[in-house]
């Protein structure tokens, strides 16, 4: 299963993001899955794929232009794609794969995850997503969405749907599921 990550460039103020992140990596690579993501070696990207490369996984990146231009790009992996742009990205990323997760990130991440919810939600885009919601990360999400049922702007047994994983063992269940 080609398994598509959105997480930040940077690696936040918590250790146990970058410990998580490696372990995401890591647990792709050990049940055969293949990584699809950003292709950056910098902050959590770096670190989720050097758990995947360093159990023998295969790794995906996609990366723009200009990134390549600052050489952000991991040296590591099983392929690089490079795009002309972050739209051409995005679009590839979806493309490749079958799972989309949201780890903890930014505004990168959430603009990524929220445009595969949409493709998603109206038929454009095959698969399923959820978030993966480490350390309590995306609660305040959690609620938003279940606030924009109450409010009448997402329907509820959608908005019930929405999958926030804590653990690897649901995140298991998920995929199987």
């Amino acid at each position: 299963m080609n398994i598509t990550v959105y997480l930040g460039a940077r690696t936040g103020h918590s250790a146990v993001y970058r410990s998580y992140a490696y372990e995401l990596g890591a647990w792709i690579a050990c049940h055969g899955h293949t990584l699809i993501y950003g292709g950056s070696r910098t902050g959590l990207m770096g670190k989720l794929a050097d758990g995947a490369l360093e159990h023998g996984g295969r790794v995906i990146g996609v990366e723009p232009q200009f990134f390549m231009d600052d050489e952000l790009q991991h040296e590591g992996l099983t392929q690089l794609i490079v795009t002309n742009d972050m739209a051409s990205r995005k679009e590839k990323m979806m493309e490749l794969g079958d799972v989309f997760l949201a780890f903890p990130g930014g505004i990168g991440t959430l603009e990524e995850i929220s445009e595969v919810m949409s493709q998603i939600k109206l038929g454009l885009l095959q698969g399923r997503f959820a978030f993966l919601d480490f350390n309590g990360y995306y609660q305040p999400m959690k609620s938003l969405i279940r606030h924009m049922a109450e409010e009448g702007f997402v329907d509820n047994h959608w908005a019930g749907q929405v999958a926030f994983l804590s653990s690897f063992e649901q995140l298991e269940a998920f995929l199987a599921g």
